[in-house]
């Protein structure tokens, strides 16, 4: 039985608070952006606002050489570390670190990618750089005329302008200042409160869901699983975001980062890579680029996945998948090796089911009623399982 993040009486008052305050809105649709969920790369975990143009273009440079395109990323992400002053006409130029944020554009598109932007609903971003209080539509056309595709608008100081109940607002001036540009720029917040109640209204395709992940595996697993009861609000062109990959920054094993990967492809969550592209080990790139694992992340029916089963450490987590298959994720949080077993019939499928194990990424054969694999701490056996005939 799934276990709800959010009663229902608690989504319906919310909601409904959420609407009297928000009354008609004014926020252009973009179901046609963000189809699948985002895939690419950001500055910020790695580098934080240490940041430059050399860097970007590196960045991207190792993007398509290294074959994390060709699996699927596409998107190169300028977070906070950008930004300039404003001039007398309120003008927000970057500073001496970006001479020339259209070339940096027209760079990255030149490798086949995109590009995005970091900005604020506030006056100032998390680490006191320009936000776009009151210069949503004169920041939204700077960034449709350099070129950019993707924006991340992050919460930081809009607390200071913006009462509770004014937070879809904050949301909806730049969604509506973006549509007016006729470029098409995927839009992703990081709000405040329940943002999945009306992020999406509002003209979001992804919203932050949590607090900032960091590179260990208890704050990983404390944002991955806290993403349970939300999976109602995720569909094609709308998102929960639950931070980005810390895949290959070092802080977590391999093991680890490879339940990071799984657990994100099972929420059909953006896969936003956050490691230094140009030093990524081998090990690394297996695991940020395996195709399988990807297709679990991006399958079109865009279902994000359940807890079907939780016991202590253990936890089963179900995706429906669009040709009617599942994806399993059978994960051991915390307590030596554990065998733990997956009941066709509780998760819609038939008595017999082939199974094939996608790390391993090789058929195990078919199985009658259930399926069993032995999982070892701090890991996880993802598997996709099918009816047989």
């Amino acid at each position: 039985m799934r276990k709800m993040l959010i009663s229902s009486v608690l989504v319906l008052f919310v909601s409904a608070a959420a609407q009297a305050v928000r009354g008609p809105s004014t926020a252009p649709s973009k179901t046609t952006l963000a189809m699948t969920p985002p895939m690419g790369w950001n500055s910020w975990n790695r580098f934080g606002p240490h940041i430059s143009d050399k860097l970007i273009r590196a960045q991207a440079d190792a993007m398509a050489a290294s074959g994390m395109k060709a699996a699927g990323y596409e998107y190169i992400n300028i977070d906070e570390g950008w930004e300039g002053q404003r001039d007398a006409s309120g003008v927000l130029h970057p500073n001496r670190n970006f001479p020339d944020m259209k070339a940096l554009a027209d760079y990255v598109h030149s490798k086949g990618l995109k590009i995005g932007i970091y900005s604020s609903p506030g006056p100032k971003s998390c680490g006191n750089f320009e936000g776009s209080f009151g210069h949503e539509q004169q920041d939204a056309k700077m960034f449709a005329a350099w070129g950019m595709d993707y924006l991340k608008y992050d919460w930081c100081t809009a607390g200071t302008v913006y009462q509770q109940d004014q937070y879809p607002l904050a949301i909806r001036k730049m969604s509506a200042a973006l549509a007016a540009t006729g470029r098409p720029i995927v839009y992703s917040i990081h709000g405040r409160g329940a943002v999945w109640l009306y992020a999406a209204q509002e003209g979001a395709n992804l919203w932050r869901t949590t607090g900032d992940i960091q590179d260990n595996y208890a704050r990983m697993l404390a944002v991955g699983f806290g993403q349970e009861g939300l999976e109602r609000f995720a569909r094609p062109g709308h998102w929960n975001d639950p931070d980005m990959l810390e895949i290959g920054n070092g802080g977590m094993s391999a093991k680890e980062y490879r339940m990071q990967m799984s657990l994100w492809s099972l929420l059909a969550a953006p896969l936003i890579a956050g490691n230094d592209l140009t030093r990524m080990t081998p090990e690394t790139l297996s695991i940020l680029t395996n195709p399988e694992v990807i297709a679990i992340d991006q399958d079109a029916l865009g279902q994000q996945g359940y807890i079907a089963m939780e016991q202590g450490p253990i936890v089963l987590m179900v995706k429906a998948l669009k040709d009617g298959s599942r994806a399993i994720g059978l994960f051991n949080r915390e307590q030596g090796n554990v065998h733990i077993t997956v009941d066709f019939s509780k998760i819609g499928l038939h008595e017999n089911a082939s199974v094939r194990d996608l790390w391993q990424r090789k058929n195990l054969g078919t199985f009658h009623r259930n399926f069993s694999a032995e999982v070892p701490e701090h890991g996880v056996v993802l598997v996709r399982i099918a009816n047989s005939r």
